[in-house]
């Protein structure tokens, strides 16, 4: 096998990739990203918004703390 067909089935192995429970453990940058994905996406289904507010159930709004990334601060 030529390293392009090595590399198309790569590609191809790791575009049909499916979301697994073991991703948030794996070393793969692949399933790292699978399972990140999948979170933000079942947060987005069950909160229904992408304010970064959660409601509480006396209906009370509460605004999620958000991580500074950006090292410089800006």
């Amino acid at each position: 096998m030529t390293d392009k067909q090595n590399a198309n089935l790569e590609s191809s192995r790791i575009a049909g990739k499916i979301y697994d429970p073991n991703d948030y453990k794996s070393n793969s940058e692949a399933s790292k990203g699978v399972a990140e994905t999948h979170e933000q996406a079942s947060d987005t289904l069950v909160e229904g918004t992408i304010d970064g507010v959660i409601e509480d159930v006396q209906g009370e709004n509460i605004p999620l703390k958000r991580k500074d990334n950006n090292k410089n601060g800006v």
